[in-house]
């Protein structure tokens, strides 16, 4: 019996078949060109040293301008609530009937001090603490201006940008409601009807602003404004019927 190679013969079943060797190739490996000497080091103690030298000298800077900037962040917080207070002092001045000129020209001071201290940083005079500020005060400076029959300020006037000046313009609408329902309890429907139809034209120039809330976020404000429009129209509205049907009493009875 002839001899086979245990590779071309393998045992199948009990029975032995014949396979057909098999013989791995080598995988070719590309010719690359063959390079003499060693890989240069691009960043050599030397060089690495030089390029970061000044690294120092740029994290001092940096570090100068952030202290700077949190120290004057701390200012126009503090400068900001005193504004705020002084604007809510005005207003609260107004509804009682005591000063309110000297807290409205505090406010007004505290804004021009705010604002020079804010000059060379802008992305702080327009963050959220100072603008909510300089809505206040605009607030209580239109009111002010209405309450006393004077030119209503402008947003220079308030040291305030478009966008403070129009909300707090918002905002004082709902100040004026107060001032129409005071006049309802004390019996004077005409004094309120006078309020209301401030209100009402405060409403029509705000509508005319339809810009997106990235610009001034004066929809709400808009809103507001409608619900209290409509709440004094009513109250208007039924102490105007009252007083009339009051009116006609007092005229019958005088008859009899």
């Amino acid at each position: 019996m002839t001899a086979f190679s245990t590779d071309e013969f393998r045992m199948v079943l009990g029975e032995w078949v014949w396979v057909k060797p098999f013989h791995e190739t080598p995988a070719k490996v590309p010719n690359r060109p063959f390079r003499s000497g060693r890989r240069p080091n691009l960043f050599s103690r030397p060089s690495l040293h030089s390029a970061v030298k000044n690294l120092r000298d740029i994290i001092g800077d940096i570090e100068a301008r952030l202290d700077e900037k949190d120290e004057v962040r701390e200012l126009a917080l503090k400068s900001s609530r005193a504004i705020a207070r002084l604007s809510s002092s005005a207003i609260h001045g107004l509804h009682k009937g005591e000063d309110s000129d000297a807290p409205l020209r505090e406010a007004r001071e505290e804004a021009m001090k705010l604002h020079s201290v804010l000059e060379g940083h802008p992305e702080l005079y327009h963050s959220g603490f100072v603008e909510n500020a300089l809505q206040e005060l605009c607030e209580a400076a239109i009111v002010h201006a209405i309450a006393r029959g004077k030119p209503l300020p402008g947003p220079r006037d308030c040291e305030a940008t478009d966008a403070s000046y129009l909300l707090g313009l918002g905002d004082a609408v709902g100040e004026l409601r107060r001032f129409a329902l005071e006049e309802l309890r004390r019996g004077n429907v005409g004094g309120a009807a006078d309020h209301l139809k401030t209100m009402e034209d405060i409403f029509d120039v705000l509508v005319r602003f339809d810009y997106p809330s990235a610009l001034v976020a004066l929809k709400r404000k808009q809103d507001v404004a409608r619900s209290l429009i409509e709440k004094t129209r009513g109250e208007v509205a039924v102490a105007t019927r009252g007083k009339a049907l009051e009116d006609k009493i007092d005229g019958l009875t005088g008859r009899l």
